[in-house]
This record gives C-alpha cells, sequence and structure tokens, in this order.
C-alpha cells in the first residue's frame, strides 16, 4: 500500500505553531461534546441500565485517565507526531505493533466521526417545524452537515478551532446554567449524594455496561498530541491541554449529572429518561425557570454540540491518516498537505467520501440512524480507543527503557513506569468488564454475532496491521525504518544510528530506529 507519487503543489508538513494550548482543549473538549454526553449517553445509560452511579462513575475513570496522562505526557514532550498512539506504540513496543495500533486507530476514530451523523439528522429533523419534519429524511439533514465538515476539513486548522471554541462556550455555559437551576431545586427539598455512593454502580454486568458508556464520553481528551505538529511550544501546551482537558470534562460529567439526579431524584431518574429521551437536562431545568425558551435553546446548542463532535473527530482521522501517509506506511497521497491552508486534503476528501457512502448505505437500508448508526458505531469506536490507551501504557516503559542513558532530561519512576502500568492495569480490567457484557451494551441477546463483532474485528485489524509491517521490513526496509518516526522513508539513511530521543521542535519525531 505504500504507493508514492509525485508530490506536485502538495507539501508533506503541517501548518506550524498554530495552535495554542486552549485551542487544543477545544479539539480534546468539543469532541467528548459535553452536551452531546449528558443529552444522548447519559440520558440512555440511564434508561437502559438503570445504573444511577454515573457521577461516581466519571469520577472512577477520571482519576484512572488521570494516572494514564502522566506516562502518556511524557511521551508526548518528547515525540511530536500527528500519528500520536501510532508513533508512540512503535517507538515504545516495536514498529508491527505501531502499525497494528494505526489499523485500529484509523477505523475506530472514523466510526466515532461518521457514528455522530446518525445522530445529527434526527436531530435536525426535531428543531424543524412539524408541517416540514415528516417530510425530510433524516439523511438529507445529515448531509448538509455532512458538507460543512468536509468544507472545513480542508481549511487552516486554526479555523477549525475557532469554530469549535465558540460551540464549546456556548454549550458549556448552557449546562452550567441548568447546572445551578437543577441543584436550586432538589427533589423532596434536599440535595441528595446517593449517586456518589458505590452502590450506586450496580452489579458487575451493570457496572461494565456503565464503565463503556463512560469511557465513550472521554473520548478526546487525549487529541492534543495529534496536533503537536500544528501546536505553540508543543513540549508545554501539549500536557497541559490534557490535564485541563481531562479536568473539565470530569467536573463537567460528575457534577452536571450528578445534579440533574438531584434535581430528578435517584429512584426516579430511569422513568425520567424514557419520558425526555431526547431533551432530559432542558426539559428538568425548564420546569423551573426558562420554560420553552430553555428547552429551545438547549436543542440547537445540542445540535452545534454534535456538529463540533463531527468536525473534531474529522480532524483527528485525517492527521492519523496523514502520519502514516508521510511514512509511505499506507498510500502517500494521503501524507500530503495544501501549500495554502497545510491541511491534509487529500485524508480529509477520503474519510468525506467514506463519510457519504455510509450515510448513503444506512439511508438506503432503511436502518435505524440513532441505533444502528449513532450508538453501535459510537460504542465500537470509544471501545476502540479504550484498546489503544491501554496499548500506549504498555508502550511507555519500554520506550523510557529504551533510552535511559540518552534522554538530557531524565524521567522519574512515576512518569516511566509505576503510573503507565498501574493504568494499564485499572484500564484493562475495564476493558475486560465490557467484553464480559458487550451483548447487554448492544442490547443483543448473549447468542448475537453482534456481541464479539467490535472485540473480534479490532483483534483481526490489529494482526492485519502487524503483518503489513512484517511485509515492509521484507519487502521495503526503508518504509519500515521510517515507521513512526515522523518523516518520510526518503529522510531516513540506510544504516544511519538513531538520533537521541531529546524534544525538538521540528515536525519529525523521535528516531526509534528499526525494530
Amino acid at each position: 500500500m505504500s504507493v508514492a507519487g509525485p508530490p506536485g503543489r502538495v507539501e508533506s508538513a503541517l501548518a506550524q505553531n498554530k495552535l495554542g494550548a486552549s485551542t487544543l482543549i477545544f479539539f480534546a473538549v468539543s469532541a467528548a461534546a459535553p452536551l452531546t454526553i449528558l443529552v444522548g449517553l447519559v440520558t440512555v445509560a440511564w434508561q437502559v441500565t438503570g445504573v444511577t452511579g454515573l457521577p461516581l462513575a466519571f469520577v472512577i475513570l477520571g482519576a484512572i485517565l488521570a494516572v494514564f496522562s502522566v506516562g502518556y505526557i511524557a511521551m508526548a514532550k518528547r515525540i511530536r507526531n500527528a500519528g500520536a498512539f501510532y508513533s508512540y506504540i512503535a517507538q515504545g513496543a516495536g514498529k508491527p505493533f505501531g502499525v497494528a495500533a494505526a489499523f485500529v486507530a484509523v477505523p475506530a476514530y472514523g466510526m466515532l466521526a461518521i457514528a455522530l451523523f446518525g445522530m445529527i439528522g434526527p436531530t435536525v429533523k426535531a428543531l424543524l417545524p412539524a408541517s416540514v419534519a415528516g417530510s425530510v429524511p433524516w439523511w438529507v439533514a445529515a448531509l448538509v452537515v455532512w458538507a460543512f465538515v468536509a468544507v472545513m476539513g480542508v481549511l487552516r486548522v486554526d479555523v477549525n478551532g475557532k469554530v469549535l471554541a465558540v460551540a464549546l462556550l456556548a454549550e458549556v455555559a448552557l449546562v452550567v446554567v441548568c447546572d445551578v437551576i437543577d441543584l436550586l431545586h432538589p427533589a423532596g427539598g434536599s440535595v441528595s449524594m446517593e449517586t456518589l455512593t458505590p452502590s450506586s454502580l450496580g452489579s458487575a454486568e451493570q457496572l461494565g455496561v456503565a464503565f463503556a458508556i463512560v469511557m465513550a464520553a472521554f473520548v478526546g481528551f487525549e487529541a492534543p498530541p495529534i496536533f503537536s505538529e500544528e501546536s505553540k511550544d508543543a513540549g508545554r501546551t501539549v500536557g497541559r491541554a490534557i490535564f485541563r482537558g481531562l479536568a473539565i470534562m470530569t467536573v463537567l460529567y460528575a457534577g452536571s449529572s450528578w445534579a440533574l439526579s438531584v434535581a430528578i431524584g435517584p429512584d426516579q431518574l430511569q422513568q425520567a429518561a424514557a419520558e425526555h429521551p431526547g431533551d432530559l437536562p432542558f426539559a428538568v431545568a425548564a420546569g423551573h425557570v426558562g420554560g420553552p425558551v430553555l428547552i429551545a435553546l438547549g436543542q440547537l446548542l445540542y445540535l452545534s454540540s454534535l456538529v463540533a463532535a463531527a468536525l473534531s473527530y474529522h480532524n483527528n482521522v485525517t492527521r492519523y491518516l496523514f502520519a502514516l501517509g508521510r511514512e509511505h506506511v499506507v498510500f502517500a497521497f494521503l501524507g500530503r498537505t495544501t501549500p495554502r491552508t497545510f491541511a491534509p486534503r487529500n485524508a480529509s476528501l477520503l474519510l468525506s467520501v467514506t463519510g457519504l457512502a455510509v450515510i448513503l448505505t444506512y439511508a438506503a437500508a432503511g436502518a435505524d440512524p440513532m441505533i444502528t448508526l449513532f450508538y453501535w458505531l459510537g460504542t465500537g469506536g470509544g471501545f476502540g480507543v479504550l484498546l489503544l490507551i491501554i496499548a500506549t501504557s504498555l508502550s511507555v516503559p519500554g520506550y523510557f527503557w529504551r533510552w535511559r542513558r540518552t534522554f538530557g532530561e531524565p524521567v522519574s519512576v512515576w512518569q516511566g513506569y509505576l503510573a503507565p502500568v498501574l493504568a494499564a492495569a485499572l484500564l484493562g480490567w475495564i476493558a475486560w468488564l465490557i467484553v464480559e457484557n458487550f451483548a447487554g451494551l448492544l442490547n443483543v441477546g448473549p447468542d448475537s454475532p453482534m456481541r464479539w463483532a467490535f472485540p473480534a474485528g479490532y483483534s483481526l485489524l490489529a494482526l492485519l496491521g502487524a503483518g503489513w509491517a512484517w511485509v515492509l521490513f521484507a519487502r521495503r526496509p526503508a518504509v519500515y525504518r521510517a515507521i513512526g518516526l515522523g518523516t518520510t522513508p526518503t529522510a531516513v539513511q540506510d544504516g544511519a544510528p538513531p538520533a537521541s530521543p531529546a524534544y525538538r521542535p521540528a515536525h519529525s519525531s523521535l528516531p526509534g530506529g528499526a525494530r
């Protein structure tokens, strides 16, 4: 697949020094889409699982991901590559593992990007007048937003960041307003802490489903390193963006879901979620302040939240494709950018065409967009990202052990070894709970093949990726040597010794040698 071609008027570098820490946070938190989590995932989780302890689950997983971030940030300071997980795993565990991770990352993030159109279409229809909504198919509305995302995907990355900033600030402001209203009007006249107690997490089966949903909510916090090549002073801004974005998500999700449970009452959450599947946070707050105006504003900002998330995931996928194309691991034309915007145009167009094909296929099949497109693909994508996080955690100690004698600034035992191993163990336990209860998560029978579709699919993709790496090793050694290094194969000299892994502000990341 490493098919090269003439570069023409395109480059193999992304825009430099365009994004600060605040913009990286916008990319991270917009992908997580706070309103989408509260209106979609939290409401669905309460309705389907009956687990009331989601606020506590958010706190627990947020703490575990903070432990993961210790080693993740330590690597991000030393490796500057749009491939992120791919490059970290390649340099920490070995090149075949890195390509295996890439073969998982692109479909996982791609499913998350495309799944959102399954919710966007019905949401747009809900905002239209009743006389019009009935005659507008969901896929027509989805295609309008698809076109917007496709255009934005080939513009400058800082333009995308400004759009995400406006959308995110507006939705966070509304969430905070609803939280205050909820806490000022507790059910029964007193503030309940029940949804923050361990007993609220339910059985082991319920816990597995709850953690799967909560994990999907946090997907996006890991995104800042994807934009490290386009960041200002990436050695500092990327780490700050990861921790601050994760903190914002944890407080927002845990605090808002708890405030909502206070206003509704823990014993009424499942019934309320069933009665208001598409506007629960707004409906509860509007019952006290704002009325129909607050509900209408909430639905409009919910749509903007979905669009912002689709745009953010689109940028994530295109940078992974760009990183792989630049190194000729896949088609080289994907590793080129436009000279005017330095956006990965070819990768963006490929993802847009894929999204169009999926939307039209679902429309032709008459499939339920909210269940089979949004919920199933979104859940599967989130599980794939969890697997990548675990693999990265396991790769961090290998990277720091390998380069332990050459770092200008030594890494602590906690950063390089203990924190990554602890995070891998805890997240591995969560992944096991999810796999054990995938049937309940997808709401299918225990004998349904869908139960194993995503775990088996990712296993197959990883094996294909590792196999492709060995093909490159045997047939294209220059390409193999460039895997995970953030450069083109021609820039890797035969027999050249690996350079020091100290952080450098260039586009290329740290060489990891040919493994």
